[in-house]
């Protein structure tokens, strides 16, 4: 029986034996704590927090997306505090559950929340896209890259779009084949679907992918090993689910906001923390599963290029800003 389940059962069970206490709390959006991406970041922030300080804390796994609301009410009757949630999805559901709980601090990554006890924890993706982007026009030998995004929302057309410009200003005649998995929740945990879109890209000519779709990206990867082109990860360091076939990740430093929420604890400063490259909220991956794929030189001027992204000498666009995406057209 999963914590959910018996989170949400007819028994209603306290959450823990230690349920009077403070403890922080985390709820995983849907394809689950190990989804090897977006989650499980987040879960190895929670760890790490859990390791260092000795502290316990409380974990949920959704199931569907009509328990949201269910799930934060229950976690924050237990005590539970702060409590962090992953994902956009959670956004209406916390405005309207932090007003009912206003001792409570709650965190939120991937969505703004203005209430008076929440922190909004968001990223600069489109940053750390526009420099696997680079990576993925510098490796690939046919000139057409591909993207293949999850959910088709505008965070994730955010990926997309600097990525797109990181593709162009290594080869402005390059070819970007994006795709994205579905317009539902569902979107996030398809791999099998992944899988059939990457060979799609593939027959288009594209030798890199970039998938930016939580577990269904697991499967973009795998189709991309078994096809004989690069991937690129994203989130977590995904480099070691294929040596020597994923080209980079774009990571994203959810652990981190993870980890600082809990070790705020109760004095959690509500507002927007915003992650980008200028503070190590995002950036690409390099160890020894990616080092035969990118050279010293590959590496120098993406290099060179983010610290021109950090000075504001190059600006990347950000597709939320006003949903248009000058380098490709999805």
């Amino acid at each position: 029986m999963t914590f959910m389940k018996s989170l949400l059962g007819a028994t209603a069970m306290a959450l823990t034996a230690g349920a009077a206490l403070a403890e922080p709390a985390i709820i995983f959006d849907l394809g689950g704590k190990f989804d090897k991406s977006f989650n499980e970041a987040a879960f190895n922030g929670a760890t790490r927090w859990a390791q260092e300080t000795g502290g316990t804390f409380k974990e949920l796994e959704m199931q569907s997306e009509a328990q949201r609301e269910q799930a934060l009410r229950r976690l924050a009757e237990s005590g539970a505090n702060p409590i962090v949630m992953t994902g956009f999805a959670f956004g209406d559901v916390l405005n309207t559950v932090a007003p009912d709980f206003p001792e409570t601090k709650f965190a939120i990554v991937d969505m703004v929340v203005d209430q008076p006890n929440v922190k909004s924890v968001v990223f600069n993706e489109h940053e750390g896209s526009y420099l696997v982007g680079m990576l993925a026009a510098l490796a690939s030998k046919t000139g057409t890259v591909g993207f293949i995004g999850g959910m088709d929302i505008p965070l994730i057309r955010k990926f997309g779009c600097g990525y797109a410009q990181g593709v162009k200003a290594v080869n402005p005649d390059a070819t970007i084949v994006l795709n994205m998995t579905g317009t539902t929740p569902a979107a996030w945990n398809d791999p099998v679907k992944g899988a059939e879109l990457a060979k799609g890209q593939k027959a288009q000519g594209a030798d890199v992918i970039y998938a930016a779709a939580g577990g269904t990206g697991v499967g973009v990867l795998q189709a991309a090993a078994d096809e004989g082109v690069l991937s690129i990860g994203v989130d977590s360091n995904q480099n070691y689910l294929h040596p020597g076939k994923v080209l980079t990740s774009m990571v994203k430093k959810v652990d981190n906001a993870v980890y600082e929420a809990f070790k705020e604890g109760t004095d959690l400063k509500p507002g927007l923390n915003v992650m980008g490259l200028a503070n190590d909220g995002v950036s690409y991956a390099m160890d020894e599963n990616n080092a035969s794929l990118v050279t010293p030189e590959m590496q120098a001027q993406v290099d060179a290029a983010a610290e021109k992204i950090k000075s504001g000498e190059i600006t990347v666009h950000d597709y939320m800003a006003d949903n248009t995406c000058p380098a490709a057209t999805f």
